[in-house]
């Protein structure tokens, strides 16, 4: 039996809660192009310089079609924030596989994220907006990725392949590693870009062997 889902219909599922669920196929798509366009809007100009006529113009969409799908233009924003919330859990799921180690599934998760966020440097200026314009979102995005990194680590735990008693705070430094080396070495570059893969192995090695000489 397949696992397979149109990604449209995802899309919808992930956004529902302010978006005003579409339909049709024609209309997940439409939700589609103005998520896309908001995407590059709001990461080109922030979200009190980005216009709903502007977003419409760039996902080739009329206006007027804009409310059929959201209220607002904080209403598109929350549902574009939990849209790329729900990107970064695809990406990572995607480079899962049955039989991966703990330390394993920590470097892939965070070589996918990576890659992601070298295709998609907006989200980064999204996300932190996102802390003023909706502080709620923002939060729950990194709620959302905690827990998920938690388990991670109560799993691996499980297995004996890391210590007892990794919980919260141990998931939220995980991420924070996560995100900020991210930022430096994939957003920012400046001469130091280093590929995702060599990232996320370099903070997997720090997470195997620790600081401290032995």
């Amino acid at each position: 039996m397949s696992n397979t889902r149109d990604p449209e219909a995802e899309v919808a599922d992930a956004v529902c809660g302010d978006a005003k669920t579409p339909r049709t196929e024609r209309g997940r798509r439409t939700l589609r192009k103005l998520l896309d366009a908001a995407a590059e809007e709001f990461g080109e100009k922030g979200f009190h310089e980005a216009s709903v006529s502007s977003i419409t113009r760039r996902a080739g969409v009329a206006l007027g079609s804009f409310y059929t799908y959201f209220d607002s233009k904080d209403a598109l924003f929350r549902a574009l924030v939990a849209d790329m919330s729900e990107k970064v859990r695809t990406s990572a799921r995607s480079a899962l596989h049955d039989g991966m180690g703990a330390l394993e599934i920590e470097r892939a998760a965070l070589a996918a994220f990576l890659r992601f966020a070298a295709e998609h440097k907006e989200i980064y200026r999204i996300i932190d907006e996102a802390e003023f314009v909706d502080p709620a979102s923002y939060r729950q995005h990194y709620e959302t990725i905690a827990a998920r990194i938690a388990d991670r680590l109560r799993a691996g735990a499980a297995a004996g392949e890391f210590r007892d008693g990794l919980d919260e705070l141990e998931a939220w430094a995980v991420m924070g590693m996560n995100v900020f080396v991210g930022l430096r070495y994939v957003v920012w570059g400046g001469g130091l870009e280093m590929r995702p893969e060599d990232v996320a192995a370099g903070v997997n090695r720090l997470l195997a062997e620790g600081v401290r000489r032995r």
